[in-house]
Formats: structure tokens, C-alpha cells, sequence
């Protein structure tokens, strides 16, 4: 399959849409998410040297990157980020993808833990997230919102986070009941092989990024006025009806 070819249509001061080529069961356009930085979003060429493709995104969140829409306001929330997001939010229950994105956390990535740092997500429309990719105390990992109940699946250790490239796989059918599954691998070995509800809303949609919500629980505990800014590279993000269609 060939790489993605970007077009950047400028729609106003605060956001743009960002569409890639289209390719059989690939991710249609994303929008930038509640960010207008420049820095913010950038498609670069690849800086670490081992990404799996040539072009890659670069997500910076620098202090006091927060912006605002009609419903929500990060300003307000405690809260900051860099994003993109899928424009069409059409996804219902009973479908079935599989989701794919490598991510890089550079050596020098500071963990802000208390605050809670978002790095790829699937939201549902008009309501709550439902799967959301973190780190936390350390590493990465999987938070399920569905039910009431937090489930985490600790899906890269710490020591192993920085300096690398990680490869993301997800299965996914979506369903508000027993028949839906969330399947994840990392690095090629499975790390989460769920059964049961995986939405409770009536769409879901995919995000990712840098987003970090409770700020103040960082500057509370640093003793600092400010969170500091952290950069994450992400590559080959694609969706598709098969393993295969994920490959670069």
C-alpha cells in the first residue's frame, strides 16, 4: 500500500482538516482538535531514523495550550492538548475494524503524572470516551471506560518507553453487548484480549495526540506554575477490514 499523501485545507484561524489519500477501509479526513498552534501539528520527515515510513507527525503541547469551541472549553477544564480527529464520526455498533499506529516518545519525554497524559483515544459521539491509551505513573496503557468499573491493561513498561518505535494493532467489533471484543497488540505480542460491550453511546470515533487533562494535580505536586511541554511522534496510522491493510 502506498504512503499517505497529505493536503492541508486552511478553514479558519483555529482549525484545519487534513486529509489523506483514499484507500479501501483507510481513515477518512481528521480535523485538529481544540489546538491552533502551529507547532502543534506538523507532518515531518523522519527525525529518529527507524520509522516505519518516511513521513511522520509530530504532536507538541506546549504550557498554555488550551483552546475553545461551542461545547467545551479546555481552558476552564484544567486541561491542554494537541489532537487530530476524525471528521466523519460515523462508526456504529456492529462494525468491525482493525487500527493500527506507531508511537514514539522521544528520550528526553517528561512524564507529568499526576496529570493524566491521553495519547490516542476512541471517543464516542455526544457522550464519554470508551478506550483511552495513556500514560500515567509510567509507561503506556489501556484504560476501558465502558463499564463503571476502570479495567487497565498495562501495555508498554516504562523502561522500555522512550528512544523507540512501538507498533499498535487493535481489533476491534464494536457492540453495546456481549458480542464486541477489544483485541490490542504491541510490538506484535498481544497484551489485551477483552469480550463484551465495547461501546455504550451511538457512534465512536478515533482520536490522537497529546492530551492532558488535571493540570493543577502536576503543578501541585512539582511545586511549578506550569506543565511541561512534551513531544510524541506517531507514523502509519490506519484503519482497515483486515491485519494486512495495516501495514505500511
Amino acid at each position: 500500500m502506498t504512503g499517505r499523501v497529505w493536503v492541508i485545507l486552511w478553514l479558519s484561524v483555529s482549525s484545519f482538516f487534513i486529509h489523506a489519500d483514499s484507500q479501501d477501509g483507510d481513515f477518512g479526513p481528521f480535523m485538529r482538535s481544540l489546538n491552533n498552534q502551529d507547532y502543534g501539528y506538523q507532518v515531518i520527515g523522519d527525525v529518529t531514523g527507524s520509522a516505519p515510513v518516511a513521513q511522520i507527525e509530530k504532536f507538541e503541547v506546549r504550557p498554555g495550550d488550551c483552546y475553545w469551541n461551542k461545547s467545551w472549553n479546555d481552558c476552564e477544564k484544567d486541561r491542554e492538548r494537541s489532537e487530530l480527529s476524525e471528521k466523519q464520526k460515523t462508526t456504529v455498533a456492529g462494525s468491525e475494524y482493525w487500527y493500527g499506529w506507531s508511537i514514539y516518545f522521544p528520550k528526553n519525554y517528561p512524564n507529568v503524572y499526576p496529570t493524566k497524559t491521553a495519547l490516542g483515544q476512541f471517543h464516542q459521539k455526544s457522550s464519554h470516551p470508551v478506550w483511552m491509551f495513556q500514560n500515567a505513573s509510567g509507561g503506556y496503557h489501556l484504560d476501558d471506560h465502558v463499564s463503571g468499573t476502570k479495567q487497565y491493561y498495562q501495555l508498554i513498561e516504562e523502561e522500555s518507553l522512550r528512544g523507540q518505535w512501538h507498533k499498535l494493532e487493535v481489533h476491534v467489533r464494536w457492540a453495546k453487548e456481549q458480542s464486541g471484543f477489544f483485541k490490542v497488540w504491541v510490538n506484535d505480542e498481544q497484551k489485551v484480549n477483552y469480550q463484551g460491550p465495547t461501546m455504550n453511546a451511538d457512534k465512536v470515533y478515533f482520536k490522537y495526540g497529546v492530551y492532558r487533562s488535571f493540570l493543577s494535580r502536576y503543578k501541585t505536586a512539582a511545586k511549578k506554575d506550569e506543565v511541561p511541554r512534551q513531544i510524541v511522534y506517531y507514523a502509519n496510522v490506519k484503519r482497515g477490514k483486515t491485519r494486512e491493510s495495516l501495514r505500511p
